[in-house]
C-alpha cells in the first residue's frame, strides 16, 4: 500500500485537503497532532524532553507546558533542532505502525507541516504540496490561530518556501480559492489510484 505525504506552508489548507481525501475513504495520519500526543504518552520521549529542556516543561499531572517549551526553543536553532531530533524518530515509528494497520484502501496519507524539513518525506512514496498565495495564507493563519501578522511571519520563516516545496513534490494542489478544491482533490485521488496502485 502506498504512503502519500501531504504538506504545505502555514495557512495553505493542507488539513482541508486531507479532510477531503478522508471523505473518499483514505486514512489520514496527522503527524503534528500525533507528535503532541506522543510528547505526553511516550515515556522515553518525555524523559528526553525533561532531560534536555527541564523537568518543569511538564506539570505534576504529566501535561506538557507547550508555551514554556516553545519559549526555550523557538528562537534557538540548536535547541529547536535538538527537540526535532528527539520527536521526529518517535513520530516516524508511530506512523509506520499506524500505516501497517490500515486495510482496504489504495493508499494512506501522512499530513505534516515539516515533511521536507524533518526528512520524513524520504519514507514516503509520493508527496503532495498544497499551495496558496502568501497573503491568503497569512490571513487564514491569523484568523485560525488568533495570531498577529508578526507571529505568523515568524512561523513562516521556520518553514520551507512554496517554491522549495513545489520543486521537491510529486504533485501540487493550488488552493487559491479559484475553481473547486473538491474537484482538484478528486482528480488527484483517481490519478494516484489508477497510475500508482
Amino acid at each position: 500500500m502506498l504512503k502519500v505525504g501531504i504538506t504545505g506552508g502555514i495557512g495553505s489548507g493542507k488539513s482541508t485537503v486531507c479532510r477531503l481525501f478522508a471523505l473518499m475513504g483514505i486514512p489520514v495520519y496527522d503527524a503534528d497532532s500525533r507528535a503532541k500526543t506522543l510528547m505526553t504518552t511516550n515515556a522515553s520521549l518525555v524523559k528526553s524532553v525533561k532531560k534536555y529542556f527541564g523537568a518543569d516543561t511538564y506539570d505534576k499531572a504529566g501535561n506538557l507546558n507547550r508555551k514554556l517549551l516553545g519559549s526555550r526553543v523557538f528562537n534557538d536553532k540548536e535547541k529547536l533542532n535538538l527537540l526535532n531530533s528527539l520527536v521526529h524518530p518517535v513520530v516516524q515509528k508511530d506512523h509506520e505502525q499506524w500505516h501497517r494497520k490500515q486495510k482496504n484502501c489504495p493508499f494512506t496519507i501522512k499530513e505534516a507541516a515539516l515533511l521536507f524539513e524533518s526528512g520524513s518525506y524520504k519514507q514516503l512514496d509520493l508527496i503532495i504540496t498544497v499551495t496558496s498565495p502568501l497573503e491568503l495564507r497569512i490571513e487564514r493563519a491569523m484568523k485560525r490561530d488568533n495570531a498577529t501578522r508578526k507571529e505568523v511571519m515568524a512561523r513562516l520563516k521556520k518553514q520551507w518556501t512554496d517554491a522549495q516545496r513545489k520543486k521537491a513534490a510529486d504533485f501540487i494542489i493550488n488552493n487559491n480559492e479559484k475553481g473547486s478544491l473538491i474537484q482538484k482533490v478528486e482528480v488527484l485521488y483517481y490519478f494516484i489510484c489508477f497510475s500508482y496502485t
